[in-house]
């Protein structure tokens, strides 16, 4: 009795193989692409309510900017790539240099968001932030 090779089971096995190669390049493109959507500058505008000016003001991500009465820093920024309009987000901690104790007040001390500022409000009665832009 002579046997023979089962080749159609030998070609899903290569199928197989080859679909597997597929995912985890897809998942290893997906966690690069990520990767490059988080900035190390966050640009945002500071509006001055009782002079009606507005500034563009860049912050390096990490380090502190000092604003007239405020304390400006950006821990993190991102920019999602699936939109034409893409959402800018930003973790921001914002102090008020006019009070006593400095180093236990934040104004605001969170995630803000470009598309929807009203989320996690920037709550201060002389000046409001919002974000522009994350690079």
């Amino acid at each position: 009795m002579q046997f023979k090779k089962n080749i159609k089971v030998g070609n899903k096995r290569i199928y197989l193989l080859f679909i597997v190669f597929l995912i985890n390049l897809f998942v290893a493109l997906k966690a690069n692409s990520e990767n490059n959507l988080e900035g190390n500058n966050t640009d945002i505008k500071i509006l001055d309510k009782i002079s009606s000016k507005n500034e563009l003001i860049k912050l390096i991500n990490k380090k502190e900017y000092i604003y007239k009465d405020l304390s400006i820093k950006s821990i993190k920024c991102t920019v999602s790539e699936f939109d034409d309009n893409p959402e800018i987000k930003a973790y921001i901690q914002v102090r008020d240099l006019t009070k006593k104790n400095r180093n236990d007040v934040f104004v605001f001390n969170g995630w803000m968001f470009s598309s929807s500022p009203s989320i996690a409000p920037f709550d201060h009665p002389v000046y409001d932030i919002w974000i522009i832009n994350c690079y």
